[in-house]
């Protein structure tokens, strides 16, 4: 028996492709490298008998993976090519030489898929092991078996021994470290993850069966991988049914996807696959990496951002490519050529896609819109070519569960939407049932109401309004509706200014000061509320955004505010006016005539001092004006402590501000109960 020994080469000449090419992040995939370079060996051996030279029995080609535990071995076999002794020294003791690109440049017409073109994933295996054997027999007549050994140094050994049946074993004596790879659990969780479609059976253990009362081995290898998944076949060979069963072997256990795009692309590079839309939520986080991308069904990574475009993993499937290297970093993948042709290539596929569905089938296409929406909303706004293709078939619901593109609404709304500054204004809400309400009094008034309800919506309207400056969004629950869309009626106010002023306190009186709410008197027609609560546009909006990112973090920090807009034409609230004036009239009045004698002083004053430097007014009048501004702003507070307890004491005032926060479900916990036992107390009486 001959034994050779000698060190493996390493040179400065193929290291420097290593560290490019090769960048393995975690340990576990070995597994993956090492059952990739069986399956390279039987589509060899297969290629050769394709082509006449093997003319011996295939037989059977099952890869099998083995795990003695007590041994601590791993032991991955294959009946492929085998090697000789001398191929094991060109292509295992040369590092970053590869059989591959020997073998596709001779035999590239008659074989599909070669998995490893780097030489390098048998090495991986040193990250598990203190020793790794290779016991091969070449598929050669006459060729004589052989065992590699090498320790992880650069010393190996390769020695002559018995071996029945061509191809390779690769026995891995995992090192102290590697536990975990003795457990049949573990290891069939990563072929599961890594092989589950590889194009040459695996097996891994023995099939079992209910027997005696027992589970017991059959005998049967037990095979974890589809080695003609659906995405390689002919999709005429395939119906709807077969898309569904693959996605529900996919994705075990969630609800069936609306419908899919099978890809099959040979020039300028290739990719086959099958991507599903999903039935997507508004949550889209929890969406995201459902995505698996392969590499000659090898499987590489499910977290293909940068790969595709970010609102691209919103969707589910598989994609395919040989063009897509392998054992490389998510850098290297992004900035690869081939992954970049092969990401916009998928987006005009999905775009396409959607455009068909919408042009022969708009029913079904409103139908699933809501479950598509959040996908199209998230592309339009991340990719502007995205935007320009589906800006015809993007939709946008009513209250009415109407659907319409932007162009059919703009058209809808235009004549009767259009406010005194030529702006169509887009009445939107974000719950129908919380702003019923501001729905009503906007339908009243013949006017449409759009649901906008993810979470992009905020996003996609600032990109609206942007791109068409002639129209406007704006909340129901924004305004009053006389002020979201203003028209050249104007109503006369009831109240005059000085009324106006007098019931702010009354009605402040009954917010704390943790609330933020500016009351602003609006005249309206008398049918309107009397009182409603509402926020603005502009900060609402500018919140929603920073919520979800997009550089408005400052706004996110600010206390939400609102209106409490008071109708000035209403009954109650002239009622209420009526009432302060009855009650409060002889102090008021009192208050009033000094704080006007003051204000007639103080005019007087500013008047004598106009046109004088500060060094040229007297100090005695510099004296009396500060007088009179103590004054005035004493009696002023004195005034505004008169009406806020006035209002304190009107019940009515409180029932009409908890009645427009119940309007907007803003009236909860115990301000809502007592709201119910104040409104029997006035019903009582």
């Amino acid at each position: 028996m001959s034994i050779q020994t000698g060190k493996i080469g390493v040179t400065t000449e193929n290291i420097f492709p290593i560290i490019k090419k090769f960048l393995y992040s975690e340990h576990e995939i070995f597994l993956r490298e090492l059952v990739s370079n069986a399956v390279d060996a039987t589509q060899k051996l297969k290629a050769l008998a394709q082509s006449g030279e093997f003319k011996g029995e295939l037989g059977d080609l099952t890869i099998r993976v083995s795990i003695d535990k007590e041994k601590r071995t791993l032991t991955i076999s294959d009946s492929g090519l085998g090697m000789t002794s001398e191929e094991i020294d060109k292509y295992i003791n040369q590092i970053a030489f590869s059989s591959a690109n020997d073998f596709l440049e001779k035999y590239k017409d008659k074989i599909e898929n070669i998995i490893g073109h780097f030489g390098l994933g048998f090495y991986s295996s040193f990250m598990v092991s203190e020793k790794v054997e290779i016991h091969t027999k070449s598929w050669q007549d006459g060729a004589k078996a052989v065992k590699w050994s090498c320790d992880g140094s650069p010393d190996f050994t390769i020695e002559d021994i018995e071996k029945e049946n061509r191809g390779t074993d690769i026995v891995l004596h995992l090192d102290k470290d590697s536990d975990e790879f003795t457990e049949e659990s573990r290891v069939e969780g990563l072929l599961n993850r890594y092989c589950r479609f590889l194009p040459i059976p695996i097996g891994f253990g023995k099939e079992k069966e209910w027997k005696d009362n027992n589970m017991v081995e059959t005998g049967k290898d037990k095979i974890i991988n589809d080695s003609n998944p659906i995405w390689k076949r002919t999709p005429a060979d395939l119906k709807e049914e077969d898309y569904t069963q693959f996605y529900s072997k996919l994705y075990p256990g969630q609800s069936e996807a609306m419908f899919n795009i099978h890809l099959n692309v040979d020039y300028p590079f290739n990719l086959t696959g099958v991507l599903y839309f999903p039935r997507l939520k508004n949550n889209f986080d929890i969406q995201r990496n459902k995505i698996q991308l392969y590499s000659n069904q090898v499987f590489v990574t499910d977290s293909v951002e940068g790969i595709v475009p970010e609102y691209m993993t919103l969707l589910h499937g598989v994609l395919d490519s040989p063009d897509i290297p392998l054992n490389v970093s998510r850098s290297y993948l992004q900035g690869d050529p081939n992954v970049k042709k092969i990401s916009s290539h998928i987006t005009k596929k999905v775009a396409d896609k959607l455009k068909d569905i919408f042009k022969n089938d708009r029913e079904q296409f409103e139908k699933k819109w809501d479950d598509l929406k959040l996908f199209v909303h998230y592309g339009m706004l991340s990719d502007e070519k995205f935007n320009e293709r589906l800006q015809e078939v993007a939709l946008y619901k009513n209250v009415d569960n109407k659907f319409f593109t932007f162009e059919e609404y703009k058209n809808l709304v235009k004549e009767n939407q259009t406010d005194k500054h030529n702006k169509i204004v887009f009445l939107y809400t974000h719950n129908k049932d919380e702003q019923y309400s501001f729905i009503q009094t906007a339908k009243n008034r013949g006017y449409d109401v759009l649901v906008l309800n993810s979470q992009l919506d905020a996003h996609l309207i600032q990109n609206l309004e942007t791109k068409n400056t002639d129209i406007r969004f704006a909340r129901v629950d924004s305004e009053t509706i006389d002020k979201l869309i203003e028209k050249d009626v104007v109503y006369e106010s009831k109240l005059s200014k000085d009324e106006e002023n007098d019931l702010i306190p009354v009605f402040k009186a009954h917010f704390t000061n943790n609330d933020y709410y500016i009351v602003d008197f609006h005249p309206m027609s008398e049918a309107e509320l009397p009182i409603t609560i509402t926020q603005s546009e502009f900060m609402r909006r500018m919140k929603d955004m920073a919520e979800l990112g997009g550089g408005m973090s400052f706004y996110g920090d600010l206390p939400s505010s609102y209106n409490l807009v008071v109708n000035a034409n209403h009954p109650l609230v002239l009622q209420i006016n009526n009432e302060c004036k009855h009650v409060a009239s002889d102090e008021l009045s009192k208050i009033k005539a000094e704080i006007k004698d003051l204000d007639n002083q103080k005019e007087a004053l500013e008047i004598l001092q106009k046109d004088k430097k500060e060094e040229e007014i007297p100090q005695e009048e510099k004296d009396k004006l500060d007088e009179i501004n103590t004054k005035s702003e004493a009696l002023e507070k004195q005034k505004e402590e008169i009406l806020t307890n006035f209002g304190k004491g009107q019940k009515i005032v409180k029932q009409l501000i908890d009645l427009a926060l119940l309007a907007n479900g803003m009236l909860k916990g115990e301000p809502l109960s007592q709201f119910v036992k104040r409104s029997v107390e006035l019903i009582e009486k």
